[in-house]
């Protein structure tokens, strides 16, 4: 229930997650700056024969407290090659992504990967084979006390698979803390058209972790329910519809090492790709100076994925999403509604009327965080959402 006190809705909980969030303060992490840290080179990618994209990322390490996250590598030069003197330009399309819409390898060929950066360098990866990746057989959710499992199973019937590595995207329809029904034209309070609204937006991620696994040790190559990620019940990412996409790749044993030994430091880290604790070393180097460090293992695989949806209809209902941000509701009477909500800008956002529809007594508001979900995402649906 809602209540109102001193032109101030409250909404019951709000008190105890603002408790929560006091009570579990802890000291800051703030490390000092590392001097002449190394400015590492990080390829991410593979070399997909097939008809498929070859999307490659080029980036550079970053200090633990840097401000930023990502520090793309610009201008490279990329070319895929095989062990018969064939090259394969991957161009930059951008933000330090480099790819080709569908290189369409020989298969029984091994590739390689060559880039020159704009410093002058250049690195190159050890041959490797084309592995044929097979059909994901699912993606699919366990429902835990408190949470969400997602995990996909697979199998390969010739039994020359083995070794998989996986990544995964995630997207979500989530809505703000409440909706805003009126806007500002700058003269008076209108009606939010259906263009207007920003009440539903939808969100993305990419996998944050490494998800890796073996049958080696195994009679048959089969993959049962391994571990992709686990939900909150309290998560924004299931209070409506969840969506993941899913990539398979066939990687080699030394692939699956070079793999598990880098989400061994990353989990002690919290990023993938941050300046590791202990050396991990890759199949590329640099040509031009053999000390100079580089991160990465390049793997020539075909690629499959799959996509699936979960509503929130299919979870408990005692699961109640956390709103990431402290929200209360105003009631603006008449004679402020012209400075707070009119004019431009305002300094909350209008939700609705209170009073008589014909000679409202004033309007209820927010802030914008809490009425705006497009601070968090878009209002755009995503095109496979449309036609799935």
């Amino acid at each position: 229930m809602i209540r109102a006190t001193r032109n101030k809705i409250i909404l019951p909980g709000l008190v105890l997650l603002a408790g929560l969030l006091i009570c579990g303060c802890q000291k800051l992490y703030n490390p000092k700056p590392v001097k002449n840290s190394p400015n590492i080179l990080v390829v991410e990618g593979v070399i997909d024969p097939s008809a498929d994209s070859t999307i490659f990322k080029l980036s550079r390490t970053v200090q633990v407290n840097a401000k930023t996250t990502v520090a793309p590598e610009l201008g490279a030069i990329v070319n895929a090659e095989d062990d018969q003197n064939g090259v394969y330009p991957i161009p930059e399309i951008g933000n330090g992504t480099y790819a080709f819409p569908g290189l369409r390898l020989n298969i029984t060929r091994k590739y390689r990967l060559r880039i020159r950066t704009t410093d002058g360098k250049e690195y190159v990866s050890n041959f490797v084979p084309v592995k044929i990746t097979p059909p994901i057989d699912s993606v699919g959710f366990t429902i835990l006390p408190d949470s969400l499992q997602v995990y996909v199973s697979a199998h390969d019937p010739t039994g020359s698979t083995r070794y998989y590595r996986w990544s995964f995207d995630e997207t979500w329809l989530f809505h703000a803390f409440a909706p805003s029904e009126y806007i500002s034209n700058g003269y008076k309070l209108v009606e939010r058209t259906i263009d207007q609204q920003i009440y539903f937006c939808y969100a993305s991620s990419l996998s944050p972790t490494i998800v890796l696994a073996t049958s080696n040790k195994l009679a048959h190559d089969v993959i049962y329910q391994n571990p992709l990620t686990l939900i909150k019940g309290s998560s924004e990412k299931i209070e409506r519809e969840y969506s993941v996409l899913v990539r398979q790749y066939a990687i080699t044993a030394d692939a699956l090492n070079y793999w598990a030994n880098m989400k061994r430091n990353s989990d002690q880290l919290g990023s993938i790709f941050a300046v590791q604790p202990s050396e991990i070393t890759g199949n590329i180097h640099c040509t031009t100076n053999a000390a100079t460090p580089v991160i990465g293992y390049i793997s020539a695989s075909t690629v499959t994925s799959k996509r699936v949806f979960l509503g929130n209809n299919s979870l408990p209902r005692r699961w109640q999403p956390i709103y990431p941000y402290s929200c209360s509701i105003d009631s603006i009477p008449n004679s402020r509604v012209q400075l707070d909500l009119i004019d431009i800008p305002v300094s909350e956002f209008t939700l609705s009327y209170y009073g008589n529809v014909f000679n409202p007594l004033g309007y209820t508001a927010t802030e914008r965080e809490c009425a705006d979900c497009t601070i968090r995402g878009t209002t755009v649906q995503p095109s496979f959402w449309v036609y799935r």
